[in-house]
């Protein structure tokens, strides 16, 4: 989450002090990624050593307020501009638990994937309950519209997210499943036919070139 670049957009509307972007960085996104206010703080002392932001002032109450450079507002347009990075991915948890739990002694990873997959699925319907309730503030037109619609988006992303954990999850199983098939099958195969024959066939009798004729004349 670039935390660098969403105190960036929301300068753009004018000057802040660091408690109230916070305040308004997790309205627009339903403190999906709450900040502490340290957070904020310590952001905002590197923007202004690269000189994207700087010091405008104080308010009413004592508070410094940050204004946004225009070196930082071209930082912005571009940070819109660019495409998100997917070359490396961010870190996460439930891939690199699944993958340890792959061999790990004593560790039912079924039941790990089946544990997740319970999780994902209420936090599924918990998003889908919020979607409606954003999605009918902002078609009845209530106060803070801008922040209503941001914050469907963020929902539903995050249902799109969780809809594709779970199928992953699915995925997981089923691949877990034909992998453990190969070695079911060999210690479940039956004998082959020639070494059945082997052991099971009876003596030869006088009766037997008598059965092999018949069937030859047929």
């Amino acid at each position: 989450m670039s935390i660098r670049h969403g105190l960036l957009a929301l300068l753009e509307r004018g000057p802040r002090y660091g408690s109230q972007l916070r305040t308004e960085f997790e309205s627009r996104t339903g403190s999906t990624w709450p900040l502490n206010v340290g957070q904020v703080y310590t952001t905002l002392a590197r923007l202004e050593r690269d000189g994207l932001v700087a010091p405008d002032g104080e308010d009413t109450a004592g508070h410094t307020l940050y204004a946004i450079t225009d070196t930082g507002r071209a930082e912005l347009r571009e940070w819109y501009e660019r495409p998100v990075d997917r070359a490396n991915p961010p870190r996460d948890e439930l891939s690199i638990k699944l993958a340890m739990a792959v061999g790990a002694p004593g560790v039912d990873i079924r039941a790990v994937i089946q544990s997740q997959r319970h999780a994902t699925i209420r936090a599924m319907q918990d998003y889908t309950r919020l979607k409606a309730t954003a999605l009918a503030a902002v078609e009845n037109g209530r106060s803070g519209e801008r922040d209503d619609v941001a914050w469907l988006l963020v929902l539903e992303q995050l249902i799109f997210q969780t809809e594709a954990e779970a199928r992953w999850l699915d995925h997981c199983e089923a691949r877990l499943v034909r992998l453990s098939l190969p070695a079911d099958r060999k210690a479940a195969a039956p004998e082959p036919p020639q070494a059945a024959a082997e052991t099971t066939a009876p003596a030869p009798t006088t009766a037997t070139p008598h059965r092999t004729a018949r069937t030859r004349r047929a």
